[in-house]
């Protein structure tokens, strides 16, 4: 936390020379994919979706802080005599602070980059065992607080916004199941494309 609270300094201090501020709302679309260690355990992508809202500060270089609720998560599939099948649903307050630049700059068209960390505090969980054979991952295997790195490109025209980004997991979001009687390292990562629309105030 002190690192992010570093971070976030020294970022105001690039954007305080030429300190414009836009803001606004945004809503965008995820595809997620909860990752596992096991070779036996198949797992696919998640579609889910976002909204809240967004403050940018400076013209070229910016720091950007959002603050928006996330659906996502994933599935995971075990194909055998014991064959299991869950759906696993999160719903998260995400605190993503950006530092971006603008490699064209003009009145009416932005072509940005953008990169920075990302914290998540899960608000809901919910697991639908989605074949009669029960899974192993319980809500409470699943961290409540989740670190990220997010990347990515955007657009500006006129006073729309759009973004297109790629999140990183930086700690396990599901550590340990109990598996076939045992305790097993599940080692579960979040990682997730996202997609957004905003309108600058």
């Amino acid at each position: 936390m002190k690192k992010f609270s570093l971070f976030i300094v020294f970022a105001l201090s690039i954007t305080m020379m030429s300190a414009q501020i836009k803001f606004g709302p945004k809503i965008g679309f995820n595809a997620s994919k909860l990752t596992t260690s096991l070779d036996s355990i198949k797992t696919q992508f998640k579609a889910g979706f976002q909204f809240g809202a967004f403050v940018r500060v400076g013209n070229r270089v910016y720091l950007q802080p959002e603050l928006y609720y996330t659906s996502e998560g994933g599935v995971f599939t075990k194909d055998s005599a014991d064959s299991w099948k869950q759906s696993i649903t999160l719903g998260s307050l995400d605190i993503p602070v950006l530092i971006g630049f603008k490699i064209i700059n003009t009145d009416f068209v932005n072509l940005r980059i953008l990169a920075g960390p990302a914290v998540s505090f899960i608000i809901n969980k919910k697991i639908t065992d989605l074949n009669s054979v029960a899974g192993p991952v319980q809500k409470a295997n699943i961290s409540n607080a989740n670190w990220y790195i997010q990347a990515g490109a955007g657009v500006d025209l006129w006073m729309f916004t759009l973004d297109i980004r790629y999140q990183v997991g930086l700690n396990k979001i599901i550590k340990e199941v109990s598996y076939d009687g045992k305790n097993v390292n599940f080692n579960t990562s979040n990682d997730v494309w996202i997609i957004s629309l905003g309108l600058k105030i």
